[in-house]
């Protein structure tokens, strides 16, 4: 940090914009002594709602307040929303996926950052079997053994592309899917970017913490078991469900989230 601090102070800037607030970005801060402008991270509201479940959560979305960090700077929202660029050579053509998806599909995401975030293996392979739509799962190398089962156990319907695509190329057949499920999780906000109808599935973090997607298509539904009494335990994720019964994605519907994507494909 203090070889960065002094190459940072070379460059002679301006201003920093901390869009982190740790204390990492702290260091930095105090170390240039430069006018700063830091990021409302509302850990106070957060902390009320996971302890107490006290929502003073203000209705905002991260995107927002991120941009109002920067008012000062006269930065305003064009209201296009995300950008995400994928560059020629990762797009990927419909015409290598099997026969049956070349005339549409939908995309479900596999994976999450944390274990309390992702869908249950049972959950996944329930839905797939409901679907008649083509279904091609995506995610990380991490996420290959769990697609595997869900190949096993389902039909033809299903293609398995997780962990045989970069992220670009992920975010190439997201962009060509027509509705996409996933957990709260980097390919939710790839396909926000590409206004895609989202079905977004929510487990033991909350929509109300602003991190949910940011102007899809508006015909996009969240899934989340309200009013459960240990939602949300924590504002990032956990590897397991801390009560051991993982009710907050258990408890979802599956037949409700197969009826809406029927409805939107």
């Amino acid at each position: 940090m203090d070889r960065l601090v002094s190459q940072l102070k070379i460059e002679e800037f301006d201003h920093i914009i901390d869009l982190q607030r740790n204390l990492r970005s702290q260091r930095i801060k105090s170390g240039l002594k430069i006018m700063s402008f830091t990021v409302n991270k509302i850990n106070f509201p957060k902390f009320l709602m996971i302890r107490f479940k006290i929502n003073k959560l203000p209705d905002l979305h991260i995107v927002d307040r991120y941009l109002d960090t920067i008012r000062f700077f006269d930065v305003s929202n064009d209201g296009k929303g995300l950008d995400y660029y994928i560059p020629p050579e990762d797009e990927v053509s419909l015409n290598d996926l099997p026969d049956n998806f070349q005339n549409g599909f939908l995309a479900l995401v596999t994976g999450a950052m944390h274990g309390t975030k992702q869908m249950p293996l049972e959950k996944m392979i329930d839905i797939c079997l409901k679907l008649e739509q083509p279904v091609i799962l995506l995610g990380g190398k991490r996420e290959q053994s769990i697609a595997r089962k869900i190949e096993e156990k389902t039909r033809d319907n299903v293609f398995n592309g997780v962990g045989k695509y970069n992220i670009n190329q992920s975010a190439s057949l997201i962009r060509q899917s027509r509705l996409v499920i996933t957990p709260d999780t980097g390919l939710m906000h790839i396909a926000a970017a590409f206004k895609k109808k989202i079905l977004s599935i929510w487990g033991h973090t909350i929509p109300e913490f602003g991190m949910y997607p940011y102007d899809p298509d508006p015909a996009s539904r969240i899934f989340e078991t309200k009013g459960l009494y240990c939602r949300p335990c924590t504002k990032i994720g956990k590897e397991k469900c801390p009560k051991g019964h993982f009710r907050c994605m258990n408890d979802i519907d599956n037949d409700a989230i197969v009826r809406t994507a029927s409805q939107l494909y």
